[in-house]
């Protein structure tokens, strides 16, 4: 009876969470250790399936964030679909609010360690984005970014060119 009540609780608090937060997961996604998921109240986060987190993944959302099929993403990867104002010098930026612009990140993408994805961007599907970089604007599609200023975003070019 005992074990029949919590798992009625915890389906109910599910149902819950998804209808407030509008969460989805895709089959078979997976995380690792100190994965971080903050999603306010009316926000929606898609994850789609096959998608795997490494350590310390932190997603941020206040208004959307979206991840495609078959990603990956690399130890603490940080996702911010919003940020402070700061433009009213007579208040504390603190007290000033958010701007808020949905993220999306395309199917088939690899997000390596230590990459910060911030508002508004749109990565396209089979895009890999290096180690160490901030990403503060779109990424086409089969696009390679790295933190490299000669080379900084460049097509994916296929084996033996």
């Amino acid at each position: 009876m005992g074990v029949l009540f919590f798992t009625i609780m915890f389906h109910l608090k599910s149902a819950i969470k998804k209808l407030l937060f509008q969460i989805h997961f895709g089959k078979r996604f997976c995380f690792r250790r100190k994965f971080y998921l903050y999603i306010a109240k009316g926000a929606k986060v898609s994850i789609g399936d096959g998608s795997f987190f490494n350590n310390n993944v932190s997603i941020n959302c206040l208004e959307k964030i979206t991840i495609g099929k078959r990603c990956l993403i690399g130890e603490n990867v940080k996702l911010y679909d919003h940020n402070h104002r700061f433009r009213d010098l007579s208040r504390p930026i603190a007290e000033q609010g958010f701007t808020t612009k949905p993220i999306t990140i395309g199917d088939d993408c690899w997000i390596c360690s230590n990459v910060t994805i911030l508002q508004g961007v749109t990565i396209g599907d089979h895009s890999v984005i290096g180690a160490g970089c901030l990403i503060y604007k779109d990424v086409p599609p089969k696009t390679v970014v790295t933190a490299d200023a000669k080379t900084s975003m460049r097509p994916i070019e296929k084996e033996g060119e």
